[in-house]
């Protein structure tokens, strides 16, 4: 039993062990949330590119779109350049991944999109339209909330929570798991790019296109991957897995974002709730308007499916280093591959 425990307890020290730092991280963001902003790196990022905007020539749509293409993609490949620096300094110690957790923790935002959630149902299961539509607005989306109904406010505020499980939390994840720190802070820079310069107005349509392209790139899988989980955590909530997979498959494709229809989609089904952006999108047509409550169910479908994926990962992390420990390490000479090792030859 000892060793066994010690076996354990050494694979949870390990620092490649990306499922338990994943798990840390979230946990940290969970208890501590977002510090302030001139101590947050995506907030550091939000000001790099504002610059990168400020800067841009005054001229043709083409040269716009080729400083854009340079100026986004140079940067996300200098940021993946220190991030794997960094990484590399960080795992360099026995316990140094607890410092990689609490930086990845910064690149995630689960708690604030919980409590933003809270402040918009808050106000109105009071009965209070006008504060839920600004808390709608200030938390939420870029919209014109002046003129929503209640139904509408809390349609919104559900597809945001929906489409923001994949940005905010599942994709940072996601591309942690897939390529480490270097993989999460380029693609929190890539989102934050597209959320400062992704828009349709003559400033920025050619500017902040090639940001928008890399992030529907960079959210392809995470986007649906989001999907999936919020269609397994559906019966958790007292939700349809059969209704959740039905409204994803027949309205993912309604958005004109090529990824932010699948979350969405998905969490209209498990919820048993119509999402209607006028003139834009209905998914879930058909099903009834979403109330206050709803947005509560909300708040829950996003904790599950987080829950989810992290306990997927753990497990298949934790089955791997178990198969490692059978086969003996050994065969391969302990240590063999650590760059610390080789840096101190």
């Amino acid at each position: 039993m000892l060793g066994f425990i010690r076996m354990n307890l050494h694979n949870w020290l390990r620092p490649a062990n990306r499922g338990h730092t994943l798990l840390l991280a979230l946990a940290l963001d969970w208890l501590l949330g977002d510090p302030p902003s001139r101590l947050h790196p995506v907030a550091w990022l939000g000001q790099w590119i504002g610059l990168i905007r400020r800067r841009a020539p005054q001229t043709s749509a083409t040269e716009r779109f080729l400083y854009g293409a340079i100026a986004i993609g140079g940067s996300a490949l200098a940021l993946g350049w220190a991030g794997q620096r960094a990484q590399r300094f960080l795992r360099c110690g026995q316990y140094s991944w607890l410092v990689e957790a609490g930086v990845l923790s910064l690149l995630l935002s689960l708690r604030g999109l919980l409590h933003a959630g809270a402040a918009v149902a808050n106000p109105l299961e009071e009965g209070d339209l006008p504060a839920a539509r600004r808390q709608l607005s200030w938390h939420l989306v870029s919209r014109d909330t002046s003129s929503l109904d209640d139904r509408q406010v809390a349609a919104a505020t559900i597809e945001s929570l929906a489409e923001n499980t994949s940005d905010s939390v599942i994709a940072p994840l996601f591309w942690y798991a897939v390529a480490g720190l270097p993989g999460a802070l380029v693609y929190r820079f890539l989102n934050t790019a597209d959320a400062i310069l992704g828009y349709r107005d003559a400033e920025r349509e050619w500017l902040g296109k090639p940001a928008a392209r890399l992030d529907d790139v960079a959210n392809l899988i995470p986007a649906r991957l989001t999907a999936l989980l919020m269609m397994l955590a559906a019966p958790l909530i007292g939700g349809s897995f059969g209704d959740s997979w039905r409204i994803w498959r027949r309205d993912a494709g309604k958005t004109a974002s090529p990824n932010a229809g699948h979350p969405m989609s998905a969490a209209a089904g498990a919820l048993g709730v119509e999402l209607e952006k006028l003139d834009h999108y209905r998914l879930g047509a058909g099903l009834p308007k979403p109330t206050a409550g709803d947005i509560r169910r909300a708040q829950q479908l996003v904790k599950f499916s987080v829950g989810i994926g992290i306990a997927a990962v753990i497990g298949w992390n934790d089955g791997k280093w178990l198969a490692v420990s059978r086969e003996g390490r050994t065969q391969s000479g302990e240590g063999k591959n650590d760059p610390c090792e080789r840096s101190r030859i």
